[in-house]
């Protein structure tokens, strides 16, 4: 059963996500909150009983505290949170913070139910979750002129690991890139493992911002040889 904390300021909204998610038998809502400044709160009550979720579904515009702001204190207060965050196609800026301080992804507000519930498994099973369209808003409203410069270990990536990074910025799980690339899940994981510790990069959401910022320098022609 995956645990999941709604937070929403609407309550009709609130209420009719927790109403659909419940429809599937492996979602379960173990807490509800209307801002950020509560979701932390609600989250230290859960961690308390033992009940803490496995996946928090963050809006991003509340009264009190948004949901960059409750993103930001959260990765930092709590082990492994795994944010899947809800926004609007013109919150790209607000969608670009929250990745920047952890969350996991992102889907549209107007996403199908069932997309959503395959978003929130997917996020507690470790992948990335990238609706479509703002990601590449997001992406450029994160990269400011004096951070254009790639990383110092881009350049050191082996053709293998550039392919791999690039697969994991289209949102591939390790599955599928083990499938495209004709290798184990395990070999991958070890790729992966050496791209963040190679980028000083913290996780996949931060390898696929880097991955789809300076794709010019990925591909086709390499940086390094394997």
């Amino acid at each position: 059963m995956i645990r999941v904390l709604l937070v929403e300021d609407q309550e009709i909204v609130r209420r009719g996500l927790k109403t659909l998610l419940e429809t599937k038998p492996d979602l379960k809502v173990v807490g509800e909150a209307d801002n950020g400044q509560k979701a932390i709160a609600q989250l230290s009550a859960l961690h308390a009983k033992s009940l803490a979720p496995d996946v928090i579904v963050m809006d991003i515009r509340m009264p009190v505290m948004d949901g960059v702001q409750a993103t930001q204190i959260i990765c930092q207060q709590f082990p492994n949170p795994k944010i899947l965050v809800l926004t609007t196609f013109d919150d790209s800026h607000y969608v670009a913070e929250a990745l920047r301080f952890g969350a996991k992804g992102y889907l549209l507000k107007d996403t199908p139910v069932e997309e959503l519930a395959k978003a929130i498994r997917s996020i507690h099973q470790g992948y990335t979750q990238f609706g479509p369209g703002i990601v590449e808003k997001a992406i450029a409203l994160q990269t400011s002129p004096p951070e254009t410069q790639p990383p110092p270990g881009l350049k050191e990536l082996t053709a293998r690991e550039r392919e791999v990074l690039l697969l994991i910025a289209d949102g591939a799980s390790n599955k599928e890139i083990a499938a495209a690339l004709f290798l184990s899940e395990g070999t991958i994981r070890n790729h992966i493992s050496h791209i963040l510790t190679r980028l000083n990069l913290r996780d996949r959401t931060q390898a696929a911002i880097v991955a789809n910022t300076f794709s010019h320098l990925l591909a086709p022609n390499p940086i390094a040889d394997d």
